[in-house]
């Protein structure tokens, strides 16, 4: 059998597929791999355009199951490899919800959490921050619990864990009451977005803007939390929004761009009017997220916060270089710095650039450029987006990574949970 992810760029003929429904399954399957010599990955739900979660030889789908889903309060257990999009609804049904999320909610927990998944807001951290305890299965089989009061070591850095310590099986997140989000969806000129970045994320709850390539112009939303309820958009307004501008409209302008490169100018100036013009009120989880149903290609790096100008400056350079043909906006956004040793956000206030480019569309060499801007500030790549990145370079920019690798060849010393894209960025398990 094939797997392949969302994006189409990663393929994988894993020897065997084991779908487990619970921690003992996944134990077993762990056991039953080290056996026959085999490595074992978990599978999300495909939206990493990395390698990260591509498994050769055994491809485990993790627990899954909305009716494990237990509540204590604020405290929430779910299985790992239930989907954002259902958690969402589910704890909406109980009053509760995610303080933030990132703008898709296709992801599985375990797949958001191990990548870095994060969101948008100046005082708000990313969904790994949001963990409260986790189950993982060891690479000898063993189910282990933790938290910060058991086996905080390995609680700390598998909250985002990239598959390499062992497979999630649940986790317990800190949730809050349900909450409101009005909307306000915006074009402005870009120049004036980026004098006045500071005070749009310091006066938002949430805020976040797309420049378009080859444009002055600048999209911006600000979510905000409110206790009103309207004004709403209805279900044609949704659909015209969501379905027909922001993706079958927006698909065509993909590909008449790739064929006439000399008109992208002019569609992104026309997209990035359309689709910042909206003001509602929602659901936290319906405003966050969004559908992506035009199929793309990312690159995305989080460089801190107060090098966000020049990161910009260079990325501007690039596109007019590389990308005459991008109609994908870049996608800016920024969060609160957290303590997770290999969070994008580990240990500084941070700003999130996000480059994508439309599938089959040559990507190399914009991307390569945006690497280098982002990586002479001190940047870090996504750990589930398409970067070139290698341990040799990624261990100064993580001041906790060399204990993450000796962690992870304590607890994995043969390698059972890796891959060539874990080998890369992490380095060849010490056996």
């Amino acid at each position: 059998m094939t797997w392949q992810n969302w994006a189409g760029n990663q393929r994988t003929y894993p020897v065997r597929f084991v779908e487990a429904r619970d921690a003992g399954e996944v134990s077993d399957a762990v056991k039953a791999a080290a056996r026959d010599g085999l490595r074992v990955k978990a599978l999300g739900s495909g939206h990493s355009f990395t390698g990260i979660a591509v498994a050769q030889d055994v491809a485990l789908l993790v627990p899954s199951d909305p009716a494990a889903v237990r509540v204590d309060g604020p405290l929430v257990t779910v299985p790992a490899g239930l989907t954002l999009h259902r958690l969402n609804e589910l704890l909406w049904e109980r009053g509760l919800a995610l303080p933030n999320l990132g703008d898709i909610d296709a992801q599985t927990v375990a797949g958001a959490i191990s990548t870095g998944t994060h969101g948008t807001g100046a005082t708000h951290q990313g969904i790994a921050a949001q963990v409260r305890a986790l189950e993982i299965v060891l690479a000898d089989g063993s189910v282990l619990a933790c938290s910060p009061a058991e086996h905080p070591e390995l609680f700390s850095a598998a909250r985002v864990g990239l598959g390499a310590l062992g497979i999630l099986t649940s986790v317990t997140l800190q949730a809050v009451p349900a909450f409101r989000l009005h909307a306000v969806e915006k074009a402005l000129p870009l120049e004036q977005v980026l004098a006045e970045l500071d005070g749009l994320a310091a006066g938002n709850d949430h805020f976040e803007f797309y420049w378009f390539p080859h444009t002055e112009i600048a999209a911006t939303k600000r979510n905000n939390r409110t206790e009103a309820t309207g004004p709403t958009r209805g279900r044609v307004a949704e659909w015209v929004g969501d379905d027909l501008l922001g993706n079958g409209a927006f698909a065509m302008a993909c590909r008449v761009g790739a064929r006439m490169p000399r008109l992208v100018p002019g569609l992104n100036r026309l997209a990035a009017r359309q689709f910042a013009d909206a003001e509602y009120v929602d659901r936290s989880y319906r405003v966050f997220c969004s559908p992506r149903r035009v199929r793309f290609l990312e690159t995305e790096y989080a460089v801190p916060r107060e090098a966000l100008p020049e990161a910009l400056a260079g990325l501007r350079v690039a596109a007019q270089r590389h990308g005459q043909a991008v109609t994908f906006p870049v996608e800016v956004r920024v969060t609160a710095g957290d303590d997770i040793p290999l969070s994008t956000a580990s240990g500084r206030d941070t700003a999130y650039v996000a480059v994508h480019v439309y599938k089959g569309q040559p990507h190399e060499a914009y991307f390569g450029a945006v690497e280098s801007v982002m990586t002479a500030l001190d940047g870090r790549p996504h750990w589930g987006k398409l970067h070139t990145r290698a341990a040799d370079t990624l261990r100064d920019s993580y001041p906790g990574f060399d204990a993450f690798v000796a962690l992870r060849d304590r607890l994995d010393p043969e390698g059972r949970f890796t891959n060539p894209y874990l080998d890369r960025v992490l380095g060849v398990p010490t056996a």
